[in-house]
């Protein structure tokens, strides 16, 4: 038994390894339950009962060389001489996970651009904002049910600070920085008391548009609106124009387009109809232009806004409005190809 502990000893102390592999096999040849040292210790019980104690400690000497000289292997081995300097090793252990742009700036872009090629320019405004560019401005009356609680988030009633209702406030600060012409959308988001559900939301995102100049007329406005449908849901789609109102212009219409599912011919979608309301749309009214400076004998205008949400739905199919602002990774990561 002596004679196979100092066998053993000198082998260990002569170990050597040119790499973690070898090193791993010599831990696995001397220290695993089934190693060399292991089976002497299975040995040791067969040793004589006054040689126990000698045997006994150059077995533990043994056991503790071996890990020594295996350890040193590795420290060895690990030791600057060794280390990949190709590898970075600021980076994280696990790669970042890459985001997507949210399906509503997906649709917020490629309105902005087609309008952008129609020769409009982006302007942008505060979202809390006084009652003269959200209402007085555009022609709201005194009692016009927008300004009531109910519909409208009021921050203080003295002087009126409201979150914006609409974009149409910055529609009113370009027409008092600038004068005409003027081309510009209005992109941004909104806010109104309502109930949050499938078809509706406290907040919502809009993008409105301004053009003013000499002798634009309202075939104008049905023009560039036919090319933004055409444009943003394919070269087959059809607009109608119907009378509506709005305080700030007249006269003033509500645009449809022609079901981007059935095509027109009618389906669940668009409830038989054919048609889909997008956005609504008219003649600036002489009263807005006139309390922003501009000479309505001189100048017309058209104006029109749209929900993102909206033109999303269609797009994308989405039926409920919610999934917009839940940052539901499930459904934002289905937008990522629409990169």
């Amino acid at each position: 038994m002596l004679e196979k502990i100092n066998a053993m000893m000198a082998e260990i102390e002569a170990l050597k390894a040119s790499n973690a592999d070898e090193i791993e096999a010599l831990r696995i040849k001397y220290l695993s339950k089934k190693g060399e040292i292991t089976g002497l210790m299975a040995e040791f019980r067969n040793v004589a009962a006054d040689q126990k104690r000698e045997i006994g400690q150059k077995l533990n000497a043994l056991k503790a060389a071996a890990t020594e000289r295996i350890e040193a292997l590795k420290a060895e081995y690990q030791s600057e001489d060794h280390i990949d300097t190709n590898i970075d090793l600021t980076r994280p252990a696990y790669p970042d996970e890459v985001g997507t742009r949210h399906p509503l700036s997906l649709v917020r872009q490629e309105i902005v651009d087609i309008f952008a090629r129609m020769g409009f320019s982006i302007a942008e405004g505060p979202e809390v904002e006084d009652d003269w560019h959200v209402y007085g401005a555009l022609n709201f009356a005194d009692d016009h049910p927008a300004r009531d609680m109910q519909d409208t988030f009021f921050v203080q009633r003295d002087p009126i600070v409201v979150l914006r209702s609409h974009t149409s406030s910055v529609q009113v600060r370009v027409m008092n920085q600038q004068k005409p012409p003027i081309r510009v959308v209005c992109p941004g988001r909104v806010y109104r008391n309502e109930a949050i559900s499938a078809r509706a939301h406290c907040f919502f995102h809009q993008v409105e548009g301004l053009y003013i100049d000499k002798d634009v007329s309202f075939a104008d406005l049905k023009q560039v609106l036919h090319q933004f449908a055409v444009e943003m849901f394919g070269p087959n789609t059809q607009i109608r124009l119907r009378p509506s109102y709005f305080p700030f212009t007249e006269p003033s219409a509500e645009m449809d387009v022609s079901c981007t599912l059935c095509g027109g011919k009618g389906c669940s979608m668009c409830k038989g109809a054919g048609w889909l309301e997008i956005m609504g749309c008219g003649m600036v009214d002489p009263n807005v232009l006139e309390a922003s400076g501009i000479d309505p004998k001189e100048y017309t205008g058209y104006a029109f806004g749209m929900g993102v949400e909206r033109i999303a739905n269609l797009k994308y199919r989405v039926k409920d409005l919610r999934l917009f602002s839940e940052n539901d990774k499930r459904f934002l990561n289905e937008f990522a190809a629409a990169h």
